[in-house]
């Protein structure tokens, strides 16, 4: 697969969102399935597999840990701090002290001495940037972890947080259907030498062909609270679907690729970590590395996923409020 600077690490073009092994998008595979999958993405050239303390509330940190620890030094592993499971319930706390406790759990479920990328899930808007991302760099200065990241912040949140310590990423959702990065965000990363890690880049599935007119969510499944998966909204942005799904076949892809080399071709420095729990699905996401848009193609794309064409928000009012947006 090619390959991608990811701060101080070279890694796959694509990498691996492990979330769905776990959490968030109904019932969770069996845990041979889960470390199977893990292994097939390894197998496959996937170099970059991405986690979180939150994800299963600590569970999928054990799955990845388990299932890659026998390929522990060819992979760039990364995790999550800054929101986690706290009695049951996800919690926002980017206090020092937390963070610090934090690593240490995960640094157990992983069974690894050392994270590679280390990201602040959630800016905790209740305790200035620079005090969070100082408690990770002490975790640098520890060797606990490797290079520090950021989720879901603004271009000004960053410049604060790389006046602190190097920022090696910052993840944010990135795809067709979720243009917000774009273009200020994407020009600091590209400015300050930060890659950029775009989570959910085939839209939660709708990108790739896998949302029905009615969907029939899992109780749990984390779709069940956005808005673009509900009416009024879901009826236009799966005619939207229906059309981008026509070009990809038209183009020899199946709209999955087409929307992964869309982001490949956006930026150099931006990095796709699609999800899956499902074998087949993986191994299409990870060919899509091969896949080279033309100009024609990518402008096209542009204009049928203007920034303005789909319809609600991504996130609930209360999860929007959470974000550090530009």
């Amino acid at each position: 697969m090619q390959q991608r600077s990811l701060g101080p690490f070279t890694v796959s073009a694509i990498g691996l969102g492990c979330m769905n092994v776990s959490h968030a998008y109904g019932v969770p595979p069996a845990r041979e399935a889960a470390e199977a999958l893990l292994r097939q993405a390894f197998d496959e050239g996937v170099s970059h597999f991405d986690t979180a303390a939150l994800y299963g509330f600590g569970k999928n940190e054990e799955v990845v840990g388990a299932a890659l620890k026998p390929v522990r030094d060819k992979i760039i592993l990364a995790s999550k701090c800054g929101m986690t499971g706290v009695d049951g319930k996800r919690v926002i706390d980017g206090r020092p002290e937390t963070l610090k406790a934090t690593c240490e759990a995960s640094l157990k479920r992983l069974q690894t001495e050392v994270i590679d990328l280390y990201t602040l899930h959630r800016w905790d808007k209740q305790v200035p940037i620079e005090e969070s991302v100082g408690a990770l760099a002490d975790l640098v200065r520890a060797g606990k972890i490797r290079a520090i990241g950021l989720s879901e912040v603004s271009s000004d949140t960053l410049r604060r947080a790389h006046a602190v310590h190097p920022i090696a990423a910052v993840q944010s959702e990135y795809s067709l259907w979720t243009r917000d990065p774009e273009p200020r965000l994407l020009a600091t990363c590209a400015e300050l030498g930060t890659a950029f890690v775009a989570f959910s880049p085939v839209g939660r599935g709708i990108l790739a062909g896998g949302i029905a007119p009615q969907p029939q969510f899992a109780p749990g499944d984390i779709r069940l609270t956005m808005p673009r998966f509900a009416e009024p909204h879901l009826a236009a942005n799966l005619a939207q679907a229906e059309q981008f799904a026509a070009l990809a076949r038209d183009w020899g892809y199946s709209p999955a690729q087409a929307a992964l080399a869309w982001l490949l071709a956006k930026g150099p420095h931006i990095l796709p970590i699609p999800g899956t729990a499902n074998p087949a699905h993986l191994t299409e996401n990870t060919s899509a590395a091969a896949i080279v848009l033309t100009p024609a193609q990518v402008a096209a794309l542009d204009a049928l996923y203007a920034p303005t064409t789909v319809q609600g928000p991504r996130y609930a009012p209360a999860v929007m409020a959470e974000i550090d947006p530009d």
